[in-house]
């Protein structure tokens, strides 16, 4: 039977663009949904106090003062991984609650690393603009291969877990470094991998990916003293949040030859100011497209859903 509007669940503000999967599946289950993909931060501030639930992505900053104009707020759900666009301690202390879908994009980033390894390794891109500039470079394009190289990953949550997976379909010898190793063991011997401390990982790594949350203790984890301890003939990987590597520190140990290269999908700025950074040529770089997959936005936009169906319904 269809729900009248007299049993609304509630109304929800759809900040950012989801699939519309999810839009669908939260207004069959009787909220009022409204969707204001390019809303800004002057608008929402003013609209919130009506809506129930707020949905964003990651352009959509949840600040204190739209928690604060929030009268009737009691959700507000991240559509994907990270939580660094919402102000999680306003919201807990107005009584708030915070969701999110890490379970969601988890396999596409996953890939994106090894297609980013894979890229470096072979040298990708430089041989696909070559191509397409006329010319014929073979000989300078000689690459390596990933088996029996080492993989250093630094967080084993669902992404890190996967990227192990993946990489030891291609004979990588895998090592795992996370605050919380020991309650993670099964799963690294589930990969195959091996826990190691985060110098072990830096220093004997041919690749080094990273799979952690941008928090105060976390951010720019990776600067100069981490690219010393490298090899020079290592790579930094980074989908996870930009701020985890001090950009700075980065590019001066490209230009030094401290690192081989690095490959970066995330940035400290969106979309990335620091051209000195983005034009070298043993980078590459990609615009935030961790998650960008059709099987990972749906995912995305039903599990944040369900997951608002379920609490409002709980009461």
């Amino acid at each position: 039977m269809q729900l009248k509007s007299h049993s609304c669940l509630g109304r929800v503000l759809v900040c950012d663009s989801i699939h519309d999967e999810g839009i669908r599946i939260l207004e069959d289950s009787g909220f009022k949904v409204d969707f204001k993909p390019l809303i800004k931060a002057e608008e929402l501030i003013s609209e919130v106090s009506k809506y129930d639930a707020l949905v964003v992505r990651s352009r959509t900053r949840v600040t204190k003062p739209i928690l604060e104009a929030g009268e009737n707020l009691k959700v507000v759900a991240r559509a994907g991984v990270g939580l660094d666009n919402i102000d999680v301690e306003a919201a807990t202390k107005r009584g708030i609650i915070v969701i999110n879908s890490p379970e969601a994009p988890s396999n596409a980033v996953a890939e994106l690393v090894i297609g980013l390894m894979l890229s470096l390794a072979r040298k990708i891109p430089e041989a696909d603009a070559s191509v397409k500039q006329g010319e014929w470079i073979k000989n300078r394009l000689t690459g390596f291969e990933l088996k029996n190289k080492i993989l250093g990953i630094i967080g084993f949550g669902k992404i890190g877990y996967l990227v192990a997976k993946k990489a030891k379909a291609f004979d990588m010898r895998v090592l795992i470094h996370d605050v919380i190793i020991e309650e993670l063991m099964n799963q690294v011997r589930e990969v195959g991998g091996e826990a190691v401390s985060f110098e072990e990982v830096l220093s004997i790594s041919d690749f080094v990916t990273l799979h952690i949350p941008l928090t105060p203790d976390t951010r720019y984890l990776i600067g100069e003293k981490e690219f010393g301890k490298m090899k020079g003939s290592a790579y930094l990987i980074n989908t996870s949040r930009g701020a985890i590597v001090d950009e700075a520190a980065l590019v001066k140990a490209l230009k030094a030859g401290k690192i081989a290269g690095a490959a970066l999908d995330v940035y400290e700025e969106e979309p990335p100011k620091r051209k000195e950074l983005t034009e070298l040529k043993n980078v590459i770089c990609t615009p935030h497209i961790g998650a960008e997959t059709v099987e990972a936005q749906r995912a995305n936009s039903v599990i944040v859903a369900e997951k608002l169906i379920k609490l409002f319904k709980k009461g």
